[in-house]
């Protein structure tokens, strides 16, 4: 999702033309394989603290200490793991939700400005991704799912409400998920600093793509669709936390 800059950019670029329905179809198939074959690699190195210390995967006892880094424990690095797979469930649904709303945006340059943050969330994709290889983990092994239902959010909200309306969902979205972000940075192991480091990064992100999203004129959403967005994700993070 775009800065603030960026958003200045997009709002200040004349309107072109909209690419035939089936080029758009195409570029929203092409990021789902991509998406969910791993294959896109990020822009931006790993946000990781110059002092990386230990194997991230290395194992020891869990020492009584606060200092980090050091060795992370088979139940820590379990819990990490965890954590950073819901974190990458998120960033598939990302990537999903801004595809689906730059395939049924009306103007050329919102259209401009979803893909551009759906290319800059994919730093966030392969981060988490790097970080539960990295945790011997695995990623939701219901990831096909969660694009196609976060998909079909993007192309609805757009679709039946307008692009104001489906910033608007942009908005609530980014506000969750920097909310989610900031209790995973309390529940991450002190150990995990690799993790902590990516989390951090990412829930700054979360912020100035919503402030973004503001700029071009995002419609606040209604309480009942906060609501439920709100236990929707409640119900994404809870399974994939295991599955």
């Amino acid at each position: 999702m775009p800065n603030l800059a960026s958003c200045r950019n997009v709002s200040a670029s004349p309107a072109s033309t909209l690419p035939p329905p089936a080029d758009r179809l195409l570029t929203a198939v092409d990021n789902a394989l991509k998406t969910l074959s791993g294959v896109t690699p990020a822009a931006r190195p790993l946000p990781y603290p110059h002092e990386r210390g230990a194997n991230p995967a290395s194992t020891s006892d869990c020492p009584a200490t606060n200092q980090a880094p050091m060795p992370m424990c088979d139940a820590d690095r379990r819990l990490s793991g965890a954590l950073m797979r819901v974190n990458h469930v998120g960033e598939i649904c990302a990537q999903a939700l801004y595809q689906g709303q730059a395939l049924v945006a009306r103007e050329a340059n919102l259209r401009a400005h979803f893909l551009r943050a759906s290319r800059e969330e994919g730093d966030h994709l392969a981060w988490t991704a790097q970080r539960l290889h990295e945790l011997g983990s695995r990623p939701s092994l219901l990831n096909p799912i969660w694009y196609a239902g976060a998909f079909g959010l993007g192309a609805l909200a757009g679709k039946l409400a307008g692009d104001k309306v489906s910033l608007g969902f942009v908005v609530e979205t980014e506000n969750q998920v920097e909310q989610h972000l900031a209790s995973h940075l309390q529940r991450l192991p002190a150990a995990d600093v690799a993790s902590r480091a990516v989390v951090t990064q990412m829930q700054a992100d979360e912020v100035a793509h919503a402030r973004a999203a503001e700029k071009l004129g995002a419609a606040p959403l209604p309480a009942l669709a906060r609501a439920a967005m709100r236990a929707a994700a409640k119900v994404m993070t809870t399974t994939a936390h295991w599955i």
